[in-house]
């Protein structure tokens, strides 16, 4: 019987090592102890990267924590999403999600589910996109814009298709009736040159992509996407004011793998929330074109659903192909 009973345990002990390999690390008070990786789908230097290294930055000073941001541009985040779920569900890989994630779920076929396959911890940072045009043009507002589009169809330029910037573009043609061709191209750059030489008659793009050259007085915004002004632009009025019933409203925030310990998230999400209220990292993003804001899981899970749903019904009235 005993013989037995060792020969049963032996056949037991693989499967009992594997299972507890694959379980979540419990966390006590301690957590954590080991660096944090934040994955950010996007190259060096964009707003996303810039906000993540920010932050990751003030909670090492803060909590002595040490947290390295990894970059994984490629395949509108599939690079990124699928390196931080091939990571171990311990609590020590997070990654960078955006409203970019909520297009590419319409928008590509995807080898996870956003939703279901992740686990939000919190906001980083809000941002709106602005409607530009050319300093010295003869459109100044919204209604000029409007007024333009019933002579002849108003060229419309942004970067490219499937980008937040191109389907906020597609969703404002389509909610201001507006006659249009919407002119992808592959850079913020681009979009500008082609501004300033009048081969566009307005554009959209964030502000932060574009602060350099308004502020230098060659391109000027006449509108912006937020629900309200911002702080960086208040001058600028919104669409919304301007008489057309739209807004779009840019997002950064953190997200971990499902099923990673609740330690983790819970203690990433009160970390990131005090660092967000700090003045200088406020007044930091506010010089990015961004508003620092932390919030709930919950929040966060419930705008990322919103914004699939949201940008869906944009893809397929813009008839863009899933790729």
């Amino acid at each position: 019987m005993w013989r037995a009973c060792r020969r049963a345990g032996r056949r037991a002990l693989p499967w009992l090592a594997a299972a507890l390999a694959a379980a979540p690390v419990a966390h006590g008070a301690d957590y954590p102890t080991q660096p944090i990786r934040i994955v950010v789908p996007f190259g060096p230097g964009g707003l996303a990267d810039i906000s993540m290294r920010l932050v990751a930055q003030k909670m090492g000073e803060r909590y002595g924590e040490k947290i390295i941001v990894e970059n994984r541009p490629g395949a509108g985040g599939i690079v990124a999403g699928t390196a931080t779920l091939n990571a171990a569900r311990d609590g020590y890989t997070f990654i960078a999600f955006s409203n970019g994630t909520a297009i590419s779920k319409s928008l590509f076929k995807l080898p996870y589910d956003p939703v279901k396959d992740y686990t939000p911890v919190s906001t980083v940072a809000y941002f709106d996109l602005i409607l530009l045009t050319h300093a010295k043009g003869t459109l100044h507002s919204v209604a000029d814009v409007l007024a333009l589009s019933r002579q002849r169809p108003v060229v419309l330029g942004t970067i490219n298709p499937g980008s937040t910037q191109n389907l906020s573009a597609e969703l404002f043609k389509s909610t201001a009736r507006l006659n249009a061709s919407i002119i992808p191209f592959k850079t913020t750059s681009d979009v500008v040159a082609a501004l300033i030489r009048g081969d566009i008659d307005v554009a959209f793009e964030s502000y932060a992509a574009v602060k350099g050259i308004v502020d230098a007085g060659q391109i000027t915004p006449i509108a912006a996407t937020g629900t309200g002004r911002s702080s960086w632009l208040p001058q600028v009025p919104t669409v919304r004011e301007s008489g057309v019933p739209y807004d779009v409203t840019g997002w950064n925030a953190l997200f971990a793998p499902a099923g990673v310990p609740a330690e983790a998230v819970q203690t990433l999400n009160r970390q990131l929330n005090e660092v967000l209220r700090l003045p200088e990292v406020r007044q930091r993003f506010q010089d990015l074109g961004t508003e620092a804001k932390g919030s709930t899981p919950e929040e966060i899970g419930a705008i990322l659903r919103s914004d699939i749903d949201k940008w869906a019904a944009v893809i397929r009235e813009a008839g863009i192909q899933r790729q």
